[in-house]
Parts: structure tokens; C-alpha cells; sequence
């Protein structure tokens, strides 16, 4: 088969990583990739959201399967794009239509589909720049902190979380009336906060059939000790040591199950991913957020863990047969470390060259805002870089990952050194 990832990621870098590995695999292209998806793929400059110009590689690569990485294009209908077009109807696309994907592109379209389907979650209202007032009032009846969720997407960065009444009314007016998310906060969802400790679970569907793959745990601050600005996130840890069998139970009957069922019901036509923000609120799980594709770093611990083949598994979601395969999960447990330009998530500089990756032993570095110039690897974006290990405990992987950060260099480089501190 003939596969084209779109995305240039960390996330995509590994599902380039993964899918290379596969006898099934003819050609593999990325678009428009980075400095590690050049080393074992055909990267093809054009942007994610560049539908006719995908439709031309497809065309022209004889493309079978094209697999969603970011949610962007998701959201903005790419694979209506494909079943509304004779020329590539037939090509098959991993990722939800236009209208599930809402469930990413709109916090309320989400939150009203998690009390539709009586799915644990945080009661909240939404609320414009015309009930702003309302807004005001609503969060006087909260007790603090106070949760600001920006409606569309916002790059990961559109929650606010604030301990202060007046900073959260100035917050809500800054969003609302000031645009501070352009378009993202025409509208805002505010939410009763939950006090918990955070973790992601990732499911696969057909649109029928679903299987879970390992659960994992990301670190979204750019500070130690979960503090500073919310990034896209730093580091990540699979399997979930608090996680117990138990606790994964109450996840796929309360959370898991009702989802995918909701999709029937509410005729959503979902093939692809389900990420579902969970939070563990004393014994039981409740759905802070969904995402209609994988994590970005949990990708690069979750695919690692993953014995099979991930074509296989991608050619059964395609054809409503996901329920003939069986999920092989790798018993060590993965951790990765993201290394990050100085300044992110703020501003900062790109075009700094990286140095060491040929001394990394025993540790996969995947590449996220890296690209190659001239021959060499430079940095490109906030996130750089996800360092990945294998370990028979999470505490020996993230050693590992760290012996290897040791060996790499570049200017104002930035990492978390407390990744897992929390578990």
C-alpha cells in the first residue's frame, strides 16, 4: 500500500516510525513532515489544511490510505473532502467526518454530547459576548478555581485556570470581548473545576467496534512541578501507574462504551482515533475533554507499547472489522522527555542547530519542529523533540531518556526534569 500521514509532529514522526515497520507498507509519504520523517519517508512540502494539493499527491502517488494526524484538518473536513470527490472517494481516510469532529472543534458541542449520553463530566455553561454578564454572575456561583474553556480550538492553549473571581471576570471579558483567542472564543465555556489527577486514554473505532490501547499520562506545563503557562506538552508516561484494573474498568463501561454507542446514535461517522481527557476524581473517571486524533507526546509512549502491526490495524478500522483484531501491548513501560526551544511557549527563536542525535543509544528520538537545512537539523518550532525509552519501570525508562538528553545540544535548549514526579 501506498500511505500519506498528514502532520509534521512528533506525533506524525511516530506514526511514521510505526507504520514503516509494516510488510504491508509500499511507499510512505508525510506532508509536510519533518527532519525525522525524511529519514524514513518521502516528505511532501504542502500544508495540512491544503485540501487540493493533497488531492493532487494522492492522485499522483497512487495513494491507498491517508492517515489524520493533527486535528485541524479534521475539523475543517478533510475526509468529506475525499467522500465528496469521484476522483478519491475510494482512498481511505483514518480520522472522523466534519460533523464528529466537532467534538473536538467545539468544547460545547462536546460537553452537550457528554450529558446527552449521561457521560461523567464537570456541569459547566457557555456562554458570548452578549451574556458576558450572565457569565460574571455564573462564576460568583462557583466556588474557585475557576475552569475558562475557549470553544474552538486554540492550539492547546485555550483553558484558563484562575483561583481569583475578578481575574476570572477579567479572563471571561478578555476572551469574550476582547477576542483574546480570535475566533476560538466567540464563545466560552466555563466549567466547575475537578480536583483530580489527569490522564488520557486512547480508543480505536470503527464507528461500531472500538479497542483500547494503553492509557498514558502527559505533562502540559511548561514549569516543574505542573507550574508556568500550559504547553503542548512536555513529556508523557505509559502505562499509568494508578490505573489499576479496576479503575481501567469503570473507564470503558461509564466513559468508553456510552461514547462509541453515542456515536451510532447520534449518526456521527467516526474511523479514526478517540483521545478522551480523563480525570480521576477520588475512585472513578470523569471526561474532562475529547480530541479526535492521537496525543502529541502520548503518541510517542502509547505506539512504542503497540505489538501489532499498525497497518493491520488501520485497514480494520477502515473496513468496519476492527472487532477481528486482538491488541498486543508491549509489558514494559515507555516514558518520553520533550525538549523545547527557550522562551516557549512564548516567543521564541527557530533555526538552531541540533547536535549529539548520533550518540543517542537505547532511546528513539522522535522529531517534532526539527527540519533539515543544508544538511543539518535544525529547530523549527516550539516542541523539538520527544525523547522515547523503554524500561521494566517507568522510573528506569525516564532515566534512560534522560542519560540520552544528556548527549544532545542545542542553543537555549529547555527541558521538564521532573517528568513522573507526580507518580
Amino acid at each position: 500500500m501506498n500511505i500519506l500521514i498528514l502532520g509534521s509532529g512528533g506525533r506524525e514522526h511516530t506514526f511514521a516510525w510505526k507504520i514503516a515497520q509494516s510488510p504491508k507498507c509500499k511507499n510512505l509519504f508525510v506532508a509536510p513532515g519533518n527532519s525525522g520523517t525524511a529519514k524514513i519517508a518521502t516528505n511532501i512540502n504542502i500544508g495540512v489544511n491544503d485540501f487540493e494539493s493533497i488531492k493532487a499527491i494522492v492522485l499522483d502517488k497512487a495513494i491507498d490510505m491517508v492517515v489524520v494526524g493533527p486535528e485541524d484538518p479534521l475539523v475543517n473536513g478533510v475526509h468529506d473532502y475525499f467522500l465528496n470527490d469521484e476522483a478519491i472517494k475510494h482512498v481511505k481516510v483514518i480520522g472522523p467526518q466534519k460533523e464528529a469532529a466537532e467534538l473536538e472543534g467545539s468544547k460545547e458541542f462536546a460537553k452537550q454530547f457528554l450529558y446527552r449520553h449521561n457521560i461523567p463530566t464537570a456541569a459547566y455553561e457557555s456562554f458570548t459576548k452578549d451574556t458576558v454578564e450572565q457569565g460574571y454572575a455564573f462564576l460568583e456561583s462557583l466556588t474557585p478555581p475557576y475552569v475558562l474553556k475557549a470553544d474552538g480550538l486554540a492550539a492547546g492553549k485555550g483553558v484558563v485556570i484562575l483561583n481569583d473571581l475578578e481575574e476570572a471576570k477579567a479572563e471571561l471579558k478578555q476572551m469574550l470581548v476582547d477576542a483574546k483567542f480570535g475566533e476560538a472564543s466567540t464563545k466560552v465555556v466555563i466549567e466547575e473545576f475537578l480536583d483530580g489527577i489527569e490522564l488520557s486514554c486512547f480508543v480505536l473505532t470503527d464507528g461500531k467496534n472500538y479497542k483500547i490501547l494503553p492509557t498514558a499520562k502527559d505533562y502540559k506545563r511548561i514549569g516543574e512541578g505542573d507550574t508556568g503557562l500550559n504547553t503542548g506538552g512536555m513529556g508523557a508516561v505509559s502505562p499509568v501507574p494508578f490505573a489499576t484494573p479496576e479503575f481501567l474498568n469503570k473507564i470503558e463501561e461509564r466513559i468508553v462504551k456510552p461514547t462509541v454507542e453515542g456515536f451510532r446514535k447520534d449518526n456521527l461517522p467516526y474511523v479514526g482515533f478517540v483521545f478522551i481527557g480523563l480525570i480521576k476524581v477520588g475512585d472513578d473517571p470523569k471526561v474532562i475533554e475529547y480530541n479526535v486524533r492521537m496525543g502529541d507526546p502520548e503518541t510517542e509512549v502509547v505506539f512504542p507499547r503497540l505489538k501489532n502491526d499498525l497497518v493491520d490495524i488501520l485497514l480494520a478500522m477502515a473496513n468496519g472489522t476492527l472487532n477481528t483484531i486482538d491488541i498486543e501491548i508491549d509489558e514494559r513501560a515507555a516514558t518520553t522527555i520533550m525538549l523545547v526551544s527557550g522562551g516557549y511557549p512564548e516567543a521564541y527563536e527557530k533555526g538552531k542547530e541540533i547536535t549529539g542525535l548520533e550518540a543517542v543509544e537505547d532511546s528513539i528520538p522522535f522529531h517534532a519542529g526539527a527540519q533539515l537545512e543544508d544538511g543539518k537539523i535544525v529547530t523549527s518550532g516550539g516542541r523539538v523533540m520527544a525523547i522515547t525509552s523503554y524500561g521494566d519501570t517507568y522510573q528506569e525508562a525516564i532515566k534512560k531518556s534522560y542519560q540520552n538528553i544528556e548527549k544532545l545540544h542545542f542553543d537555549k535548549m529547555y527541558y521538564r526534569k521532573d517528568i513522573g514526579f507526580d507518580l
